[in-house]
């Protein structure tokens, strides 16, 4: 399954993420691709939002720390590969958190895609212009492919 939608501004693309996040029950894999700058921490932020994370949190990219944890409905690990090759990706623990009491968001993910396995959306965000995005999603999980269909209304 192929969805495509355009976000036309920064808010459109936190909210998307919003909606994605309340529609996760755990144990879901989401890898995102994009070029630096292009939403993925945004779109990430918004997940968290909807997963149910404090406010006061702050969500960040973890280029240099690498893993965050949050707390929230769900624990989400935000990790990040941009650093890394794909074997220093083993070393990182992240298979400790595929399961159903996680969400593992990876930023950079197309540096060791092959590596997760399980319920996986891959998301890619491409640029269209200073503020405008295509953000396209993928999955093959037959319960995630047909949540996303109902409820992501493409632009």
């Amino acid at each position: 399954m192929n969805i495509e939608l355009i976000s036309n501004k920064p808010e459109e693309t936190l909210e998307l993420g919003v909606v994605i996040g309340k529609l996760l029950s755990g144990g879901e894999i989401i890898l995102l691709s994009g070029d630096l700058g292009a939403g993925k921490t945004l779109l990430t932020k918004g997940i968290a939002e909807g997963v149910g994370i404090e406010r006061s949190t702050t969500v960040v990219s973890p280029s240099f720390t690498l893993v965050n944890i949050y707390k929230a409905r769900l624990d989400i690990i935000h990790a990040d590969l941009y650093r890394l090759n794909s074997d220093e990706v083993y070393e990182l623990g992240l298979e400790d958190f595929m399961d159903k009491n996680h969400i593992l968001i990876v930023e950079w993910a197309e540096r060791a895609r092959e590596f997760f396995k399980g319920t996986v959306l891959e998301v890619t965000i491409e640029y269209l212009g200073e503020q405008a995005r295509r953000i396209s999603f993928e999955t093959s999980h037959p319960g995630l492919r047909d949540i996303l269909r109902k409820s992501i209304h493409v632009a």
